[in-house]
């Protein structure tokens, strides 16, 4: 397992947590988690490249060892704001190599059609955006975020590690006894009364009182000048958050259709969590592309 090293810098008001692999001189690759996830999530790929990279992976504003904001919810567009703080503390002049999964993806997508000139390349690995949504559900969602207000939100906590574990291999059965072990030790943290807790913020069980509105994301990625890798695993099930998966499949092909340059991969046997089931494959899918 190859070792990395952690260090926190001051962006935006927070201390952020910035996980790091390999020699500080090596070609920069960033890697961006998804919700309910921490940057640890992507050793396992990281094992697997070929070549010597300097991999930077940031803990998400709310999650893993980076500071908690006193929020009561979440804004999308603050995880587009540290983004564009991390690239410019790490790669002020150069444009960057950038993956992210799921949320991550979603995010890396947005930015890099915000900021076209700071991507070289970019790898999005399950990031299909999130389901439409209609002016005439505002009401609706200002309200649940009020009411959601009123209560303190809360994360389960477990007595062990191996109960963090077998959490985890509930959520992805395929992920193998050492990895769920691995990702325990990065995912939680032990509290003083002997429980083990997961290191993300309970505020972001809350709702955003904001829509997402698929069109302004899609005049994002249509800015995208990098080329693009779009990545998904052949047995996901986050088509869910879209609808069946017929009409998820017709509306993620009508998104992909707004992105310039992009070539897609299907990864066999894996699920949403592709990164963990098959780093292998992922991992040569990543350095083939670069080298193009």
């Amino acid at each position: 397992m190859k070792s990395s090293q952690s260090e926190f810098v001051s962006l935006r008001g927070l201390n952020m947590h910035i996980r790091h692999w390999g020699d500080p001189d090596a070609p920069l690759l960033f890697m961006v988690h998804g919700w309910m996830d921490v940057a640890a999530s992507f050793q396992f790929v990281v094992d697997c490249l070929a070549r010597d990279w300097h991999v930077i992976a940031p803990d998400w504003r709310g999650f893993g060892l980076t500071e908690y904001p006193k929020v009561e919810s979440y804004w999308f567009p603050d995880y587009v704001a540290d983004l564009d703080a991390i690239l410019q503390h790490y790669s002020p002049d150069q444009p960057v190599n950038l993956l992210g999964h799921s949320m991550g993806g979603n995010i890396a997508m947005i930015y890099a059609g915000v900021r076209p000139e700071r991507i070289a390349k970019l790898i999005n690995l399950e990031g299909f955006g999130m389901p439409m949504t209609q002016a005439k559900q505002a009401p609706g969602r200002y309200k649940k975020w009020l009411e959601e207000l009123r209560e303190v939100p809360t994360l389960r906590t477990y007595a062990s590690l191996e109960e963090v574990a077998g959490r985890l291999q509930k959520t992805n059965p395929r992920l193998p006894n050492e990895r769920a072990a691995f990702l325990a030790q990065h995912w939680s943290k032990q509290n003083s009364d002997g429980a083990w807790e997961l290191l993300a913020d309970p505020a972001h069980k809350n709702s955003s009182p904001i829509l997402y509105h698929v069109d302004e994301v899609l005049e994002c990625w249509q800015n995208i000048a990098a080329p693009v890798l779009w990545v998904e695993a052949n047995d996901t099930d986050i088509w869910r958050m879209i609808g069946s998966k017929e009409q998820a499949r017709i509306e993620i092909d009508r998104r992909m259709k707004f992105i310039p340059s992009m070539r897609t991969e299907i990864v066999m046997d894996a699920g949403h969590m592709l990164h963990h089931d098959q780093p292998e494959v992922l991992a040569g899918l990543i350095e083939n592309f670069l080298a193009e």
